[in-house]
């Protein structure tokens, strides 16, 4: 594979040609040359009207279905989602069926994603079964290429637990994954519990529900050791604790869903379950808390926490329904909204060296794990737009701004149409 990208604008502050439009040939995969003006006339060429190029971005938290539940998304078609959402890089969550338990599990996995300009990390599950208290075989998990730990959105209500998976976790720097929900708080909560939730009767999840969770992980963390990554928080008190918990120099990370950031809980003044989320939106309070947070390093990625659900399980009623929306095609076009073009990539690009994904800067001879977009453009989400088999988008009827033009990773490009 040879690809001439011409005049594209390099975001890479780690690369001496930061900030500069330059050419960059690849050859087989690898940078070969980057240069004001390059002729190479066996290679396809990309050019596009103000091109961006950054190092390929990184999404902590996907799902699709596959194994368990192909008829939500099925891994070939959901990477290839995540390829023209501008991802070259994903960790894949645990919500399948089997849990990813086994060597054999995650081999899977890897073996369906290979050769894709989309590479796929999975996780493995912390726990031998759902709603067991028996640690699955973590370095084992670890050995076959299981980037993290993770009981995805079932929190860790044992201690005990959390106490064991950090500690064994320690002995081989594994990375443990702990939603941040107190489920005896959020019982039968449905939405934020706030004003809006008590107008429409709908009973609420409160902010203390993440609050009292994250500390009791941080308190686990402080008494192990060890590596703890909390995933979407949620509320101004959270990014508080952890806030301080990196003062104090704990080992901990921790990110936050894009729709966290752009929406609150008024979203769900018309029962709208496409906005029934975990965790869910919250007041404006929070969302600003989340803001501040995600600028001043406190909060350490962004994720489209992309949850794709079939429509039985959410063209229902809001009690019923099940939580999640679609995020992986909307995360840029919806940062872009909050903040300039090229901020947005270098966010997106956040989170890899946690996760133990390798990355090179944009420089000769350095692999080609590239983002291609540009500034310009804007978009109204219609069901027709959304590429996802699944439909349940929280940003439908929305303009976002901003397009993406393909990546180059794995030694394959995928380019969107023009």
């Amino acid at each position: 594979m040879n690809i001439l990208l011409k005049s594209a604008k390099i975001i890479d502050p780690t690369s001496s040609f930061h900030g500069n439009t330059l050419d960059i040939l690849i050859r087989n995969g690898i940078i070969d040359k980057i240069d004001k003006s390059i002729n190479a006339t066996k290679a396809g060429v990309i050019e596009h009207k103000n091109l961006c190029v950054s190092l390929g971005w990184f999404d902590s938290s996907v799902s699709f279905g596959e194994p368990g539940y192909e008829e939500r998304e099925t891994l070939n078609h959901g990477l290839s989602v995540a390829a023209a959402s501008g991802f070259t890089q994903i960790a894949y969550n645990t919500n399948t069926n089997p849990l990813p338990t086994s060597k054999a599990d995650i081999t899977f996995l890897l073996r369906s994603a290979a050769h894709t300009p989309t590479t796929l990390h999975p996780k493995g599950h912390i726990t031998a079964h759902d709603n067991t208290l028996q640690l699955a075989e973590l370095h084992d998990l670890s050995q076959a290429g299981a980037i993290c730990f993770s009981n995805h959105k079932q929190p860790i209500d044992d201690p005990h637990l959390l106490l064991l998976a950090l500690q064994y976790a320690r002995g081989f720097d594994g990375l443990v994954e702990s939603f941040p929900i107190d489920p005896q708080l959020a019982v039968h909560g449905v939405m934020h519990e706030g004003k809006i939730s008590t107008s429409l009767g709908l009973t609420g999840i409160p902010n203390l529900a993440e609050e009292i969770r994250i500390r009791r992980d941080l308190a686990i963390l402080s008494y192990t050791g060890g590596k703890l990554h909390i995933p979407t928080i949620s509320t101004a008190e959270g990014v508080g604790l952890i806030r301080q918990a990196k003062k104090d120099k704990l080992d901990v990370t921790c990110s936050v869903a894009v729709h966290n950031l752009m929406m609150t809980d008024e979203q769900l003044d018309g029962f709208d379950t496409r906005y029934k989320l975990m965790p869910p939106l919250r007041e404006s309070k929070d969302q600003k808390a989340l803001l501040k947070g995600l600028k001043d390093g406190t909060i350490d990625m962004v994720t489209s926490d992309h949850q794709p659900m079939d429509i039985e399980h959410k063209k229902v009623e809001l009690e019923h329904a099940d939580y999640g929306s679609l995020g992986l095609e909307t995360a840029f076009g919806s940062l872009c909204t909050m903040m300039d073009a090229e901020d947005a990539a270098l966010l997106l690009n956040r989170g890899k060296e946690r996760f133990g994904v390798s990355q090179q800067s944009i420089l000769i001879g350095a692999q080609a794990d590239l983002t291609l977009f540009t500034a310009d453009g804007t978009t109204t989400v219609s069901k027709e737009s959304i590429l996802s088999r699944s439909k349940n988008s929280a940003y439908l009827g929305k303009e976002l701004k901003g397009t993406v033009i393909g990546v180059i990773n794995n030694n394959c490009v995928f380019q969107n149409p023009s």
